[in-house]
């Protein structure tokens, strides 16, 4: 396409957070990447501006009814935004969906299974609809198509070894010479002397699973009928079938060490019907098909020889490619959503869009290089150019070098973070950017260096067998007192052998991860860090008055808008209306609170400073100690009242590091703390890493970027691939020695990048 009819988004004068009246060109059908150190204003720009607006317009063509049920959308803070086509958000928030929420169902490929299922399957079972675990024809009637079920846990609720009198049931109601084990015996079925193991099978059914029955008992001279039910089957009438959780605290307490989840003894985990399990495909069922890890599952499906199923084969193995193509070939379809990690949960987003056939949409990715590793990137880029080629207009916001080179247009943004940030550094080819002096620029042209003088371990801490999910009888020794980094490909097992296994048998480990840190509006950085109660009290020392009255939680707070500092007004159907609270004007304290002063600031006007402005302003060293620490993770620009909801995934990572640096001879796991992080500022956290194993502490990263791996004292590399080629060891060693390990993708790239 010619210059002279590339057609642009056009935006002019967006100040929303902490932009300062930017005004931008963005070529149309074209890859344009934003670029920036994290807090520059990247994400203002491209979903705080561009993204809200297109979303706002797209929901006015609703009517007004409709309206009520979609999120309500601000008109952004800009004088105009032109030619903007609907935009698709590809972000990273997981997929939440609970136990019936699965890969399948969320990228609409189960559907299509089913009704290949209904077509070809035989026996013919009946309609789509007894293939779905969601709906009551197809569920297993006993778990409800959970798959799961609450039972009892044979090997706690009766010793085998034991007779009756010898207290055989250890069961709650059963203790010998109980109300319950009296029943039992005055049923006159069972020798109270022999023990379980030597019952037969008919005797053990009928003590243990014997439904309920009447029995003429002796009870005081008089003939008695009395109700007998098995030992088993009483206790899940009692206690499994009417929810445990609705019983007392003491009840529940007595009977939940008896209780276990397992799979549903009627349909093994399969969520399905006997009849829906019962219909085959060349010899497998759904539930089999849908174990499969997708690379595997799409050979099955390609073998399928039957005319009349052809276009549904041909739909089910273009979307199951897809998957293969994105990377995620190592996933099933019943694997459940809310355990995909946020690259994977993008990614699966991904594959939806790409089955779609809609074009001149506005594509917006937030950083979807997140969870990958190296040797995946291009497959990424190859999703993002095919959108492009369909024509449409894609904008990413990405850190990753890799990623950056694929871009038509870069848009850098900075020069720094915060106040300091907001404006447009560089626009213009990727070439252009390497010479154009910005940070990003002169980062990019950084050669990688291998760490070669590594610590010495001081001990170790070992995993023995482990074999949870892919992991293959896995044996590795942690090493203490050094920084590990846990490498691998998507999929290969390093969440599972840290995450899970090792801080499984390490509890009082600190995990650092990208889970929010707080959803209220109430919270922030200096309530959060411990900085708030400090700041109260030396406000209410210098006033000499109550340290309540700093708080806009309690005595404090403006009373018209109960400290929120705005008020909402909610208009039913049309945008609720978010207003600064007239009395206050937004800064949520009382008149009379904002009188008293710290060195000439009043409370709310402490908390509007960046850290940055706050660690010149304070002297007080418990709260110097912790801004320094915010400092040092690369959040200087944060203002200490920010609400902690606004934050990004990578920002509450970097919050959460900063609260815990202070402790010493600890044990720190931390899952890919480059999230969100520009390449500037991969340095500061490398050095906090390097300070808190200087401190005595073991530090064990879970990371994918390559200037991380390249500066570990101790590397476990796993793979060689993911899933079922996956979970192995396939190196553990130095840095320098991974590079020549012939076994180990990430070793190809950390060589190649080494200039």
């Amino acid at each position: 396409m010619s210059e002279t009819n590339q057609e642009y988004i056009v935006l002019s004068g967006a100040r929303e957070n902490n932009l300062k009246n930017v005004s931008l060109r963005i070529p149309k059908r074209k890859i344009t990447i934003f670029t920036g150190v994290s807090g520059s204003g990247k994400s203002s720009i491209v979903f705080d501006t561009i993204a809200a607006e297109s979303t706002r317009l797209l929901n006015e063509n609703f009517s007004m009814f409709v309206r009520m049920f979609l999120p309500r959308v601000p008109q952004p803070d800009t004088d105009a935004i032109e030619n903007l086509s609907m935009a698709v958000i590809v972000d990273q928030k997981r997929l939440g969906g609970g136990s019936h929420s699965t890969m399948g169902t969320i990228t609409d490929i189960s559907p299509i299974l089913r009704l290949l299922f209904s077509r070809v399957g035989k026996p013919y079972v009946g309609p789509v609809n007894m293939f779905s675990f969601n709906d009551p024809q197809g569920m297993c009637p006993e778990c409800n198509g959970i798959g799961r079920r609450l039972g009892v846990d044979m090997s706690k609720a009766v010793d085998m070894t034991k007779s009756l009198n010898d207290g055989a049931i250890l069961l709650p109601d059963y203790g010998v010479n109980g109300w319950d084990w009296n029943m039992v015996l005055q049923s006159g079925d069972f020798d109270p002397n022999k023990k379980l193991n030597e019952y037969s099978d008919d005797e053990l059914e009928l003590l243990l699973y014997g439904k309920a029955r009447k029995v003429k008992v002796d009870f005081a001279g008089k003939a008695t009928n009395i109700t007998v039910e098995g030992v088993i089957e009483k206790f899940t009438n009692k206690y499994i079938k009417q929810d445990v959780k609705t019983k007392s605290e003491r009840t529940q307490k007595a009977v939940m060490p008896f209780i276990s989840e397992g799979p549903c003894s009627s349909c093994q985990g399969a969520r399905l019907s006997q009849a829906a399990l019962s219909c085959r495909i060349n010899g497998l069922n759904i539930a089999e098909m849908s174990a499969m890890e997708v690379g595997q599952l799409i050979g099955v499906i390609r073998e399928i020889d039957d005319a009349v199923a052809a276009p549904v084969i041909k739909s089910l193995t273009e979307r199951l490619q897809h998957l293969v193509d994105i990377g995620l070939d190592y996933l099933t379809l019943d694997r459940e959503t809310d355990t995909l990690s946020g690259g994977e949960s993008q990614r699966v987003k991904m594959v939806k869009h790409l089955s779609g056939s809609l074009v001149d949409v506005t594509y917006i990715f937030d950083e979807p290089s997140v969870g990958l590793h190296p040797r995946d990137v291009h497959r990424l880029n190859e999703i993002l150019q095919k959108l492009r080629d369909k024509g449409n207009t894609v904008i990413v916001v990405e850190h990753d070098p890799d990623v950056i080179k694929v871009a038509d247009h870069i848009v850098d943004v900075g020069p720094h973070a915060g106040s300091r940030g907001g404006t447009i550094v560089y626009e213009g080819s990727f070439h252009g950017l390497l010479e154009s002096g910005t940070l990003t620029g002169s980062y990019m042209k950084r050669p990688l260096q291998l760490k070669h003088n590594c610590r010495q371990s001081s001990g170790k801490l070992p995993i023995k067998d482990a074999t949870l999910h892919n992991l293959q009888n896995v044996s590795v020794d942690i090493p203490t007192g050094v920084l590990t980094v846990v490498t691998g490909v998507a999929g290969s097992g390093k969440s599972t052998l840290i995450n899970e296994v090792f801080l499984s048998q390490h509890s009082d480990a600190i995990v650092i991860d990208q889970s929010a840190v707080g959803v209220s509006t109430r919270s922030n950085p200096a309530t959060y860090t411990g900085i708030m109660d400090d700041v109260r009290k030396a406000f209410a020392k210098e006033n000499k008055v109550n340290q309540g009255l700093f708080s806009f939680n309690s005595k404090g707070a403006c009373e018209h808008c109960q400290g929120l500092g705005v008020i909402y007004t909610d208009l039913s159907f049309l945008d609720s209306v978010k207003l600064p609270c007239d009395v206050c004007e937004g800064r949520r304290f009382k008149d009379e609170v904002l009188e008293y002063k710290l060195n000439g600031k009043s409370i709310a006007e402490v908390l509007e400073m960046t850290v940055e402005q706050a660690l010149e302003f304070f002297q007080l060293k418990e709260v110097m100690r912790k801004l320094q620490a915010m400092s040092d993770v690369g959040l200087n620009y944060i203002t200490l009242g920010q609400p902690l909801s606004t934050l990004s995934g990578g920002e509450c990572q970097r919050i959460k590091l900063a609260s815990e640096l202070h402790k010493k001879g600890s044990i720190y796991v931390m899952d890919e703390p480059t999230t969100g992080l520009h390449m500037s500022d991969i340095g500061h956290l490398l050095e906090i890493m390097n300070r808190l194993v200087d401190a005595g502490n073991t530090v064990i990263v879970i990371e994918h970027n390559l200037d991380v791996i390249s500066q570990a004292d101790w590397i476990i590399d796993m793979g060689p691939d993911g899933g079922s080629k996956g979970g192995q060891v396939v190196f553990e060693g130095l840095p320098s020695q991974i590079v020549h390990e012939e076994k180990s993708i990430t070793g190809k790239y950390l060589d190649s990048n080494e200039k």
